[in-house]
């Protein structure tokens, strides 16, 4: 482990035990939105879906919030769909690369942000009098928003203020910059790699989850619901 990617392994067990305590107090998590986002994702992606844009829509999905992927001022689905509709079998291609695993992250994801441009120029010839000048997904976080519900396994949420708020607090003094992924990916390797090694923690946190509702697989999600914890 390089020197500036170090934490205070002290500091990472405290914020694992509070964090342990504070699932055992709390009787419903607010994070479980997210849970269920991913299991309704899993069961509906099909990247050789006929109607491509009918099945982004149904994997994007939510009972209770949108908060994913609507917020004041920042809609990425909305503008996906609006993108899609212009050429779907580009914006398959798109996803496509984006979620080949044989190729470096960081590429894919300036290849997808690339064709993404591409998408919004020709929404923008098409509707010459539309004021939509942003397709939001310049933004990392939707990126790895779509990289983790179709591989939860290998990814986390990424959202950016929380997670460097929680490394500071865990002694890292290289602070990662906002689009320093690669750093985002080594630091919530070493997460994930304390988080899963602590039963209580693992079956704690399983206990909040409906499996008729949420997503119980193999995931790195609980790394994210952790780093919002010690984050805030």
């Amino acid at each position: 482990m390089q020197k500036n990617e170090e934490m205070n392994v002290q500091k990472l067990k405290e914020y694992i035990s509070t964090y342990k305590n504070f699932l055992k107090k709390d009787r419903e998590l607010k994070e479980m939105y997210k849970w269920e986002t991913l299991k309704i994702f899993q069961k509906n992606w099909d990247i050789e879906a006929p109607d491509f844009g009918k099945m982004y829509d149904a994997c994007l999905q939510n009972s209770t919030t949108k908060r994913l992927w609507k917020k004041e001022s920042w809609f990425p689905k909305e503008m996906m769909m609006k993108l899609i509709a212009i050429d779907p079998e580009f914006a398959r291609r798109m996803f496509r690369s984006l979620f080949d695993e044989e190729k470096e992250v960081a590429g894919r994801i300036s290849r997808f942000k690339f064709g993404a441009d591409e998408l919004l120029a020709d929404y923008k010839k098409v509707y010459k009098n539309s004021i939509e000048n942003n397709h939001f997904h310049d933004d990392s976080s939707i990126l790895y928003f779509y990289l983790t519900c179709r591989f939860p396994e290998k990814y986390t949420f990424f959202t950016y203020n929380t997670f460097v708020k929680t490394v500071e607090r865990l002694g890292v003094l290289d602070l990662p910059a906002v689009y320093d992924l690669e750093r985002f990916g080594k630091l919530t390797n070493i997460l994930n790699t304390f988080v899963k090694k602590d039963t209580e923690l693992l079956e704690l946190h399983q206990s909040k989850r409906n499996p008729e509702i949420h997503f119980t697989g193999d995931s790195r999600l609980i790394v994210h619901d952790f780093y919002q914890y010690v984050g805030q």
